[in-house]
């Protein structure tokens, strides 16, 4: 049955604080990505809300993505596979650039797909070039990008910086979607390295995925953390007196739910959910009448699953849920499920897992030993543990884990409280956004001279530039004087909202 949900009021509402003002002038900011808003669900979630607060902070965003496709791998029916420019918001510009989508992604075909995007991407980016961005941001995946990315960097004289989701090179070979230990792989190897350690600035989302990237070259005074996030408000724990529409809607009142919810992807290790269901549905020598399981989310894997459980009657099968319903989703859980193939927990850091922690629900989660998704999950002590840990694709090991939580309200509750405090203290969207704003300031400074601390405008009748540094009045030009000294990068690179 459900948990018993006591959650105090700082627990339950603790709003972000406030963004602090803007200093100084905007940046100019260009986002090259394969995924981004509207995709509900991994990269696409965070390279959307990131343009979007970047945007509304002040600073003047260019994104060039692809049509939303995922987690389907369909072309969402909004949107033509065809080149188009949108203004969603102001400050922000998306160019969408046509892309193969295959709809059985196998090896092969993901690499054409990915390669598709990179050639009908790069005139665009080289393009956007001339908008002169402070900041080139190019996000993993996929890596194909990378080349343009760097050439657009150099061509506006930006800082180049490099944001790793997934090792999709590493993926591809070490979960089996490429065959390893050829010619090919030594190859893709040579040239991942030789890109990645020319970008000014790594990332990625994990402290085990940054190590990882400077084992490819880059010296670790250029890499840097930057977690996914999750909005605390948004996605917050729910009591259990709280009507949650999802157990409404399913008649699973007094029902212990089990939830996985995401991408239904090849990479994810979904083959052991049908397995798992079946051996607690009725017939089943350690049948559990109270437990329920409710699988939702779209992707390559998903006709195989529904297949695999259309006789099962604990397990509810729904599609990808649009963002005001999330809340309601994740809290209908009492348990998460976060399944991961072996090999793939350093490899990539499921986007799905803030979402989770920030709903006050214990995770059972399938890592190896020792890799970064383990130690955050299992934790150190009792005080820290999120959930529990089996290895991945062990089946009875996963058995006895969710029996455990299952039968002991108490244990879900503490891990649960663990949870939340965990999302609280390192995934808050707005603390998240803001170190990487304060870390792109800093390092664009010194690249454009008195970028960052000074700002001017042009009177529009006089032609005169007034200038401020450190916001003091420190002189006033004419423009033609002052545009071709060295050090001086002010033509369009003025925003609209400072001028006279």
């Amino acid at each position: 049955m459900e948990q018993s949900r006591a959650w105090s009021s700082h627990e339950l509402h603790l709003p972000e604080p406030p963004s602090p003002p803007l200093k100084g002038p905007s940046l100019r900011i260009l986002l090259y990505g394969l995924n981004s808003s509207p995709e509900l669900t991994g990269i696409g979630k965070y390279t959307g809300e990131m343009a979007s607060w970047l945007a509304r902070r002040g600073h003047i965003v260019h994104v060039v993505t692809a049509p939303p496709y995922y987690p389907a791998w369909k072309i969402h029916p909004d949107f033509a596979n065809a080149y188009r420019t949108e203004h969603p918001e102001p400050n922000l510009v998306v160019h969408r650039c046509p892309l193969y989508v295959p709809a059985k992604p196998s090896g092969l075909t993901r690499m054409l797909h990915l390669a598709s995007f990179a050639a009908s991407s790069a005139l665009v980016v080289l393009r956007e070039a001339t908008f002169e961005p402070d900041l080139v941001l190019s996000v993993e995946p996929t890596f194909f990008t990378a080349p343009a990315a760097l050439l657009a960097a150099s061509v506006a004289r930006a800082l180049s910086w490099l944001h790793i989701q997934d090792f999709e090179i590493d993926a591809a070979f070490e979960l089996g979607l490429l065959p390893a230990k050829g010619a090919v792989h030594s190859l893709a190897l040579a040239l991942e390295t030789f890109f990645t350690s020319r970008f000014d600035r790594v990332s990625s989302i994990s402290h085990r995925m940054v190590e990882r990237a400077a084992g490819k070259g880059v010296p670790a005074s250029r890499t840097t953390l930057f977690p996914n996030w999750v909005d605390l408000d948004a996605i917050q724990p729910q009591t259990s007196e709280t009507p949650n529409r999802f157990r409404e809607e399913l008649r699973l009142r007094g029902k212990t739910v089990v939830l996985y919810s995401g991408n239904m992807g090849n990479k994810q290790g979904l083959e052991v959910l049908a397995p798992l269901a079946a051996s607690f549905a009725p017939g089943s020598p350690t049948a559990d009448p109270k437990l329920h399981f409710l699988f939702c989310g779209d992707g390559a894997f998903r006709p195989k699953l529904e297949e695999q459980v259309g006789e099962l009657g604990n397990v509810s099968l729904l599609a990808l849920q649009p963002l005001d319903r999330l809340n309601d989703l994740l809290n209908a859980a009492d348990i998460h499920l976060l399944p991961q193939r072996a090999g793939a927990a350093d490899l990539v850091m499921p986007s799905k897992l803030t979402g989770m922690l920030s709903s006050g629900r214990p995770v059972i989660a399938t890592a190896g030993p020792g890799t970064r998704l383990a130690e955050v999950i299992g934790g150190h002590d009792p005080d820290s543990s999120l959930g529990l840990v089996t290895t991945p694709e062990d089946l009875l090991a996963l058995h006895a884990a969710l029996a455990q939580l299952a039968s002991s309200p108490t244990l879900r509750s503490r891990l649960g409280r663990n949870a939340r405090r965990y999302a609280i203290q390192h995934l808050g969207k707005q603390e998240v956004l803001l170190r990487f704003e304060r870390e792109v300031t800093d390092l664009v400074s010194p690249k454009s001279g008195k970028r960052i601390e000074s700002a001017a405008s042009i009177h529009p009748s006089s032609g005169k530039i007034a200038m401020t540094y450190k916001g003091e009045p420190c002189l006033e030009e004419s423009f033609d004087h002052w545009r071709d000294r060295p050090g001086w990068r002010l033509s369009r690179r003025i925003p609209a909202r400072q001028r006279v």
